[in-house]
């Protein structure tokens, strides 16, 4: 389907899949159980969940206005709105932090088509969790990495090689409902657990002597990174919107099934946790290390570890989908590239630097960059600088620059809806989120 020359998503259906699996990924099943499990539980969700409507659907908001807006990339989104300022130099942070976090994103995701393998074959070992670290640490290091880094990397390129309808479309519509079929799995399967009630109740009862300032601080960036905010993967997506996608109802769905996915994974692993006598606070080795060793205590137990780590594989190719997408659009929209050509170039960026990434585990431990291995240093410079940065200068640029009558021409479809939030929005994204969004940062970089 075009629209403008352009292509666009073809169903409402095809727009919120998208953007949900944008937003859907690791950061979902893997970093929010172990975030919530080392911040209260209950009281880190209700703050979690504050703080998506607060933050996050005014930055959808943004974002989604100015993609359909300018139907370009988010260099080009910048230089259109602003031709005479210098504002599209947002658009190179934004490419720079999507191939960052592709390369070492990648690398991790890796990981889940092994662990997937080796469930599937028998071949994992977690009798005891001393005996997971170790098979984690084997897993992980040396020069295997690599082979499933890159075999992620191609089975991305394989959709992005398939365009926007035929590619990033198709594949959302058949992964994201699979996706939700399995979390149901789960949490069917969970809830048949002994000790699932207290599994329950630490994850929904909010003791609120837990909320001190580091667990707002951990709840507002979870917030915010959960929805790939910042990086141009929702303006991107919204440059393909249709002009009846209505953004605003677009943008309350996206946050409320990234949620959704957010508690849902909270649901399978608690009730589990609890029932094997394991501690919430585990940490990020919570789904490679303690769940494969549950996994062994269940009935079935290859069964559900193969199914859990392709529902993490899912999860993972969704986001780097959306991810590439950024630098791909801007090859072909600014460098005149073919879509083939682009998607290549891409993939070929993002395969050096997952090269890197994986191999700091093993062979490349000792290189280091300010004192990070590569792995580490994509990690911190993107997500805690690039991504702040970019929101930063995206709910400003909405909120001060961009022309007002623009964005209510957006947000209202030309005037054929009506959106009666616009001035409460506003304010937002001028003083409320910019705040929070820097405080995310000043938390990043250890200062508060």
């Amino acid at each position: 389907m075009t629209q403008n020359n352009r292509e666009v998503f073809g169903s409402r259906f095809a727009a919120i899949a998208t953007t949900v699996g944008s937003a859907v990924g690791l950061g979902n099943i893997w970093r929010f159980p172990y975030e919530a499990g080392q911040n209260g539980g209950g009281a880190f969700m209700l703050c979690y969940l504050a703080f998506i409507f607060m933050l996050g659907v005014p930055l959808l908001c943004a974002e989604y206005s100015m993609g359909r807006a300018t139907r370009s990339n988010i260099f080009g989104a910048y230089r259109r709105l602003a031709p005479r300022r210098k504002w599209y130099l947002a658009g190179y942070i934004g490419i720079l932090s999507s191939i960052l976090i592709l390369s070492f994103y990648s690398v991790v995701a890796g990981w889940t088509i092994e662990y997937c393998v080796s469930s599937m074959t028998g071949s994992l070992d977690f009798s005891d969790t001393e005996t997971g670290h170790l098979q984690f640490l084997t897993l992980t290091t040396g020069w295997r990495p690599v082979l499933w880094t890159v075999l992620f990397l191609l089975c991305n390129t394989f959709v992005m090689l398939g365009g926007v309808t035929k590619g990033i479309e198709r594949a959302s519509n058949i992964l994201m409902p699979l996706l939700f079929v399995l979390l149901i799995a789960f949490c069917v399967n969970s809830l048949t657990l002994p000790w699932r009630d207290q599994g329950l109740s630490f994850l929904f009862s909010a003791d609120f002597s837990k909320i001190t300032p580091s667990v707002l601080l951990s709840a507002l960036g979870q917030a915010f990174f959960s929805l790939s905010l910042g990086l141009g993967c929702m303006l991107t997506y919204a440059s393909y919107f249709s002009n009846n996608t209505r953004l605003g109802r677009t943008a309350f769905v996206t946050a409320s099934l990234d949620s959704l996915v957010a508690i849902l994974a909270g649901v399978i692993i608690f009730p589990a946790v609890f029932s094997f006598g394991i501690s919430p606070e585990s940490g990020p080795m919570l789904v490679f290390e303690v769940l494969p060793y549950i996994f062994s205590q269940l009935p079935a137990g290859v069964l559900w570890s193969t199914l859990f780590f392709l529902l993490l594989f899912l999860a993972s190719l969704t986001s780097t989908v959306s991810m590439s997408e950024i630098s791909i659009a801007f090859f072909t929209e600014e460098k005149k590239m073919s879509r083939r050509k682009a998607t290549l170039v891409s993939s070929a960026i993002a395969l050096t630097g997952g090269l890197f990434c994986a191999l700091s585990f093993g062979p490349l431990s000792d290189f280091t960059i300010f004192g990070r291995t590569f792995f580490n240093f994509f990690d911190y410079f993107s997500s805690n600088i690039c991504l702040p940065l970019g929101g930063m200068i995206c709910c400003l640029f909405v909120g001060w620059k961009m022309d007002r009558a623009l964005l209510k021409s957006e947000l209202t479809n030309g005037g054929k809806h009506r959106f009666a939030l616009l001035r409460l929005l506003v304010f937002f994204l001028r003083w409320i989120c910019p705040v929070a969004i820097g405080l995310i940062f000043l938390n990043c970089i250890g200062i508060i």
